[in-house]
């Protein structure tokens, strides 16, 4: 009998096989891996393997096999559409107010592609990201916000977007950090997330 492979296993197969080669790329998609599994501990199953999946892959698009248009949430997300993932490139292509860099970029259609669900997922990768730094450490989402802002410049459409996006962000992140210390331990999260618009 065949098993079938784990979502989050292959997830971390392809990460690794796609983002290794750029170094820090993927010791920090490893990093919010790591996030994801402890934040995926207050969500129901199905959906912990679907945070941490996306978590391994949310910059796959950063591979150069991949860069198309040099946008990485949308590049991720293309690729794996053509693998069949329609749902992980959906939280791929939204990933951490991805939207707001579309704008600048002009890719706001080519993201509404995907589908954006708005919702405890959405939030709980944006967390998981914006508190991960480029060598896996844990960081403080403004240490983040800096730490992006110094490696690409002020300038570049990653910080302009991230800073349009940051008011949302922060509510997200804000939702998540309650419900970490507000569930028990195994108890999945209820209710609504406030949605990264």
């Amino acid at each position: 009998m065949v098993e079938a492979v784990r979502l989050s296993d292959w997830s971390q197969h392809e990460g690794e096989r796609l983002l290794a080669p750029l170094g820090r790329r993927w010791v920090h998609s490893q990093g919010v891996a790591e996030q994801a599994k402890l934040v995926s501990k207050e969500l129901l199953a199905a959906d912990a393997e679907m945070l941490i999946a996306a978590a391994y892959l949310h910059d796959v698009g950063y591979a150069p096999s991949l860069a198309v248009l040099g946008f990485h949430p949308v590049d991720g997300a293309r690729w794996l559409v053509e693998q069949g993932h329609e749902r992980l490139a959906g939280l791929v292509a939204h990933h951490s107010g991805s939207k707001f860099e579309a704008e600048v970029r002009g890719l706001s259609d080519e993201l509404g592609r995907f589908v954006d669900e708005e919702g405890p997922l959405t939030a709980a990768l944006a967390y998981c990201d914006l508190t991960t730094g480029p060598d896996g450490q844990r960081m403080m989402p403004e240490e983040r916000l800096e730490d992006i802002e110094i490696r690409h410049g002020a300038d570049s459409p990653v910080v302009i977007g991230l800073r349009r996006a940051w008011p949302e962000l922060m509510l997200a992140v804000a939702e998540i950090e309650e419900r970490l210390c507000g569930t028990s331990p195994g108890q999945p999260m209820k209710g609504s997330v406030r949605p990264l618009r």
